[in-house]
Order: structure tokens, then C-alpha cells, then sequence
């Protein structure tokens, strides 16, 4: 699993966008940013120190009166053209998805189309803040409920959707005369300055969409931060509940998004050549790096004896390779790290006594292609014999290992 650095010409600097224009880090951090097909650093990330985040914050701050006093249909009007942008750049998008995240590029489609819905949806933001009232609720007594904008709000968002869930959070958050501070992934982080750049062109005021690029740095200057009035989070659970726990202590509106086990259960009447294609597509789509993934198969009397052959074979012929190709089924491992990780459960299931159907461990760089020989790659895995008390059942395991139970 060597790292092959490309020539530092072909290499972006990727910064923050804060007030409407790129800014490097003050404080000279940053970290590599790899194409986990080919193993080669693609770019260097800036990583935002507190003091980038003051910036980002005092900028959103200074933003926040006009654009919260613009009326909703001027700020859906700005959603709207955004909406027309993004449909014009998202195969763009899709493409520093595959880049960098190496998920296939059919599926860094589907991510922006996902993304898009809710752009939409943000385009009714008129009709969405309207209120209500109650005439004499008690004697003497009205009530009504008014919308109004919190101020600056913030999003930190996980590596496998650098698109889609940010997008489940900003535009609904600006739509509604908030200004936002998105904290993405440093793993792929170009897709933040497009969808920045794109907020630009859209007519969005300056300041009113910032990204900060980072670490757990600049996480715990957002989350401390006496400006950021809300905070919302998808990631793994443990650090969700450190998301939760220290924006609440510091008086913020706190969701944080953790992780998941999916269970499937096949039933014995099943079609079972659907069956095959649903968990296929559920546990080794985006390499299985999805809390919706499915990673448990509860198979239910004799659908098993029936459904394993198939699903055996299935597994084995995943075409695995180069996300760019677009007869791709499933690109690499995010990371060196994820990859090593991901194998240790592996590892770690074989120990524990569950049966290894397909093993892909096996499958290297050299299988998937030109170009990819240090590359972050593996096969489909495929358990049987999974009980409830092993860790490859237990914990989210985030790659493409299916259990069958």
C-alpha cells in the first residue's frame, strides 16, 4: 500500500473560501489529498488553525443582517440560479468525487442528483417560513409562531458524500436567511470550493457561504465558537457523540448523525435473483463506505443453502476498478488507513470462526487495471456463518464486508 506522490506541478492547493474568495492557511498547515485509485497525491489541503475560523465566522457575522433581511423570495431566487448551476456542473462535481473519494462515477452522479433534490426543495423557502396563528388560544390570549434565522450556523461533513450531505444542510440553512460555515472532509475537499464558487456566480452576498478546511482543529473552533449559534454533524458515532456533547455544553442547537449496523432479511418465499442484486448493490456499492450500507444478511430458514451459491458467485465477479471507467462497479478504499483498518476486521472475523466465502483481501492494485498498482484496493468479502457475539457483527465495519447470519 505505498503512497506514490505525482510531480508537485500537477498538484492544487486546495484553501478556504472565506468572503467570497480563496485564502490559504495562516498558519501553514495542510496535508496531502491522494487519488485513492492510483495512490498518488493529487493536491495539499490547508488545514484551518482558530484563527482561520474567527475569520470564517467574522465574515459570516458581518453577512448575516443583510442577507437575513432579504426578503425569502429574493434569497430562493439566489437557490434557484444555484439550482441551474448545479445542473450544469454535475458531472463536474461527480468527477472530483471519483478523484478523490474513488467511488464510481455512476454513483458520484447519483450523490450530486441526491444533493440537487434538496436545492430544490430549498427553492420553496417562501412557503416553508410562512407561520401561523390562533386567534383568543385562552381568554384574552393570541398565539403565533414567527420563523426567523439563527445567525451563523455550521456544518461538518464526512468524507464518502463531500457532496450530498453538505447539501443536506446548506442551502435549506441560506434559504432561510442563515449564513453557514461548512467544515468538509481534508480527504476530498475540492468539491467545497466548487460548490462555493458556484453559490458565487449564483448571486449569493459574500460571506454568507464560507468553507473552512481542516482537522479536529478547526472542528473545536467551530464547536467552542461564542458566533455559531447551531452545529450539524454526519460522521462515525464516537465522534458524533463528541459533536453533541460540546456544542451543547457551549449553548448551541446540536444534530450529529452517527453510525449504523443494516441488517437485510431474506425471507425462504424471496425472489432470490432480486435478493442477490439488492445486497450486492447494498453492501459493495461505494465500496460499502455508507452508514446505509448494508452489512448484515439475516437469512431466514432454507433461503440460505439457495441464496449463498448465487451470492458467492456474484461477489466474485464485481468488476472492481478505476472509477473513471464507467463499467465500473465498485472503485478502492477511500484511504491507506480505511484499507488497513477494513482488513483487520476481516482479519479479525476469520479468527473469531466465521466462514470466509470470498475473500478480498485478495484483490491488489494489479487486478484493477493500468495505473492503479498503488492504489488503496480490495475485493468484495462475503461471511457466512456470522453470530451475533463477533466484532464483524457488533461494529460498523465501513467497507465492503457483507455477513451473512
Amino acid at each position: 500500500m505505498t503512497q506514490s506522490p505525482s510531480s508537485a506541478a500537477s498538484q492544487a492547493s486546495i484553501g478556504h473560501y472565506i468572503s467570497g474568495r480563496v485564502h490559504a492557511a495562516s498558519g501553514g498547515r495542510s496535508q496531502p489529498v491522494f487519488n485513492p485509485a492510483t495512490g498518488a497525491v493529487s493536491g495539499h489541503v490547508a488545514l484551518a488553525s482558530a484563527a482561520d475560523v474567527d475569520t470564517a465566522v467574522a465574515a459570516a457575522q458581518k453577512a448575516f443582517p443583510a442577507w437575513s433581511d432579504t426578503p425569502p423570495i429574493r434569497r430562493a431566487r439566489v437557490m434557484f440560479k444555484f439550482l441551474e448551476l448545479l445542473n450544469q456542473n454535475k458531472d463536474k462535481l461527480a468527477h472530483l468525487i471519483t478523484a478523490e473519494h474513488g467511488k464510481v462515477f455512476t454513483d458520484a452522479q447519483g450523490e450530486v442528483s441526491r444533493g440537487i433534490d434538496i436545492v430544490e426543495f430549498a427553492c420553496g423557502i417562501p412557503q416553508l417560513l410562512k407561520g401561523d396563528f390562533t386567534d383568543q388560544v385562552s381568554t384574552g390570549i393570541d398565539n403565533w409562531t414567527l420563523r426567523q434565522p439563527l445567525g451563523v450556523v455550521a456544518g461538518i461533513t464526512p468524507f464518502n458524500f463531500p457532496v450530498m450531505v453538505p447539501m443536506w444542510m446548506f442551502p435549506v440553512a441560506i434559504a432561510a436567511g442563515n449564513c453557514f460555515i461548512l467544515k468538509p472532509s481534508p480527504i476530498d475537499p475540492s468539491a467545497s470550493l466548487l460548490m462555493a464558487e458556484l453559490l458565487k456566480q449564483a448571486g449569493l452576498p459574500d460571506g454568507v457561504f464560507n468553507v473552512v478546511q481542516g482537522d479536529k482543529e478547526a472542528v473545536d473552533a467551530l464547536l467552542v465558537h461564542p458566533d455559531v449559534k447551531a452545529v450539524s454533524f454526519v460522521g462515525s458515532t464516537p465522534i458524533a457523540n463528541y459533536i453533541y456533547e460540546t456544542g451543547a455544553h457551549h449553548g448551541k442547537r446540536v444534530q450529529a448523525l452517527g453510525g449504523a449496523k443494516n441488517h437485510m432479511v431474506v425471507m425462504p418465499d424471496a425472489d432470490l435473483e432480486q435478493a442477490v442484486d439488492a445486497l450486492i448493490g447494498a453492501g459493495y456499492g461505494s465500496a460499502g463506505e455508507r452508514c446505509m450500507a448494508i452489512s448484515i444478511a439475516v437469512l431466514v430458514g432454507d433461503v440460505a443453502e439457495r441464496l449463498l451459491p448465487m451470492l458467492e458467485a456474484r461477489a466474485k465477479t464485481l468488476v472492481i476498478k478505476n472509477g473513471v471507467n464507467l463499467d465500473a462497479e465498485m472503485g478502492p478504499i477511500v484511504t491507506a488507513a480505511a484499507h488497513q483498518r477494513i482488513t483487520g476486521y476481516i482479519d479479525q472475523g476469520v479468527k473469531e470462526g466465521a466462514k470466509l466465502l470470498v475473500d478480498g483481501r485478495t484483490f491488489t492494485g494489479a487486478h484493477a487495471g493500468e495505473g492503479c498498482k498503488d492504489g488503496y484496493w480490495m475485493g468484495g468479502t462475503l461471511f457466512d456463518h456470522v453470530t451475533p457475539d463477533m466484532r464483524i457483527y457488533k461494529e460498523e465495519i465501513f467497507g465492503p464486508v457483507l455477513g451473512c447470519v
